[in-house]
């Protein structure tokens, strides 16, 4: 429970600093005029004045807030030139998308300390296990991890892909007979393969073995910047599915992305940076859908500010950001539903 709770604490304290942080940052490079920086909700724990913004921590640890005078146009005469509704449309976009932005950036740094420190796992090409998972048909023939494959219905393997298109050959239902190769001993095996769905195709579950390699700093970097890619292109085509579902059933709101990061820490550091760098491009592929009550919401306002060379009126704002308010409510519902489900009922 202690290392669920600082793995959370960890988790969403880095994401909400770093995205507030965006804010902040552009705010006052713009020349607008921040009162508090803010981490967390709720009553203040601490608070430090520094020049002329108010540096606080809250009690609750699940977001954060700049207050950014004038940002409320009753306000606006107060903040004077510095008053954020006083600046440029341009300049307001900025402000706006930082906070995305550099959860978007985040990952980059987290992934490339990862692989520069840890290395970087790459598939073993030769035919050789790595995980059995359980339950699966590899594990009931009792296949183990580190097992080689020679050959497959009498046909030598040589390589993993081999030993793939060789699993792919035989009808669907037929047993499959592996000779193997267990410290030194050949043993032959029979499996029956499990025609999987989402793969479309028949597999033993299994995944081959990895080898771990350590580039330098810059091959770091290049890899760290082609997974984040890669996980955001992941992530785009599945919030697509998720949107044309229209179902909340694999949502996960605080108390499962807690219990999420507690399990993940127990693995480990790197798995828990992991998970923090995968959860930050989430957080910012979610902060730029154009729903108002979002930063995606507010940066759509600005690009109607700039079409119509005014802001959008008060009654439409007001409206605009209670429908955007409502959808986060009930999605915030279905994420907390299907948290009591999976973490108290075992759903």
């Amino acid at each position: 429970m202690v290392l669920t709770i600082a793995a959370a604490v960890f988790v969403f304290g880095l994401l909400v600093l770093v995205h507030e942080l965006g804010h902040f940052l552009t705010a006052k490079l713009t020349g607008m005029r921040v009162d508090e920086f803010a981490i967390g909700f709720g009553p203040q724990l601490l608070a430090v004045k520094y020049g002329e913004t108010v540096y606080s921590l809250r009690a609750v640890p699940l977001g954060g807030f700049n207050n950014i005078a004038g940002m409320d146009p009753e306000t606006v005469e107060e903040a004077g030139d510095r008053a954020y509704l006083r600046k440029s449309v341009g300049a307001r976009m900025v402000v706006i998308l930082a906070g995305s932005a550099m959860n978007l950036v985040l990952p980059i740094f987290l992934y490339w300390g990862v692989f520069f420190f840890s290395g970087v796992a790459q598939p073993n090409p030769e035919p050789v296990f790595g995980t059995v998972i359980a339950g699966k048909p590899a594990a009931e023939a009792g296949l183990r991890e580190g097992d080689r494959v020679l050959a497959v219905d009498g046909a030598p393997i040589a390589s993993w892909q081999e030993f793939i298109e060789a699993l792919q050959q035989g009808a669907e239902g037929e047993q499959r007979t592996l000779v193997i190769d267990r410290g030194g001993e050949e043993q032959e095996v029979s499996v029956l393969p499990a025609y999987d769905k989402t793969a479309q195709r028949s597999m033993i579950g299994v995944m081959n073995a990895a080898i771990m390699e350590h580039p330098g700093l810059i091959a770091s970097g290049s890899l760290a910047v082609q997974k984040t890619g890669a996980v955001i292109s992941m992530m785009v085509q599945e919030l697509y599915k998720l949107i044309l579902k229209l179902s909340g059933e694999e949502l996960a709101g605080p108390i499962g992305v807690a219990q999420m990061a507690g399990e993940v820490a127990q693995m480990g550091f790197v798995p828990l940076l992991n998970f923090t760098a995968f959860l930050s491009l989430n957080l910012g592929i979610i902060n730029l859908l154009p729903i108002p009550a979002l930063d995606g919401g507010h940066f759509a306002g600005l690009c109607v500010e700039a079409v119509i060379g005014r802001p959008m009126g008060p009654r439409f704002t007001y409206y605009a950001q209670r429908v955007g308010i409502a959808l986060l409510v009930l999605l915030m519902v279905f994420a907390t539903k299907n948290d009591i489900v999976r973490v108290f009922l075992g759903g």
